[in-house]
């Protein structure tokens, strides 16, 4: 089982960043977890580039999220909402429409902010951006609240947080159809 995961955030020490790698240590033995990092490199979207495959960075998104059997979006919380660079991500890859690499894809949302509700707002609104977009999201997702208090050097310490993300891994397989290689 492949996921691939990305992180709505830019911040080389990323607390968002951390929560995904993390979702690497506590998967089940047979989920393989592959950490995106071409966010920065995707241009703006815009209509008038997106013919063919698009852009090289668009193109290896948009296979990248075809060749997973299911997504795992890491997402900060900014002013309230989305960032704009994983806004962007999810636009790219919703297109063309209802023919997306996102169409029917599974997918799940996780978050962490340094504040004391985990990103709550920012993961209520991809899931709205994702759905609309055709991925098939799970309602559930996990929220890690006063970061800098939940993750160390080394990642994640939070047992509670640790377990329900092992959980919720668990849970997205039983939902997600192995691609074929």
């Amino acid at each position: 089982m492949r996921v691939l995961a990305i992180s709505g955030s830019l911040r080389r020490d990323s607390f968002n960043t951390a929560l995904a790698r993390a979702a690497a240590e506590v998967a089940p033995p047979h989920v393989e977890i592959e950490l995106y990092e071409g966010l920065g490199d995707l241009p703006h979207y815009d209509a008038d580039i997106d013919v063919g495959d698009g852009p090289d960075a668009v193109a290896d998104l948009r296979a990248r999220i075809l060749a997973a059997d299911a997504l795992l979006f890491a997402t900060p919380e900014y002013n309230g909402s989305i960032p704009g660079v994983l806004k962007n991500a999810v636009d790219w890859a919703s297109r063309p429409a209802r023919q997306g690499a996102l169409q029917g894809k599974p997918a799940f949302v996780i978050g962490t902010s340094t504040g004391a509700y985990g990103a709550l707002w920012a993961q209520a609104e991809l899931r709205k951006s994702l759905g609309i977009a055709g991925a098939r999201v799970l309602e559930e997702g996990l929220a890690v609240p006063k970061a800098r208090e939940s993750f160390d050097a080394g990642g994640l310490v939070d047992p509670f947080a640790r377990a329900r993300l092992a959980d919720l891994l668990a849970e997205l397989t039983l939902v997600a159809e192995p691609v074929a290689a």
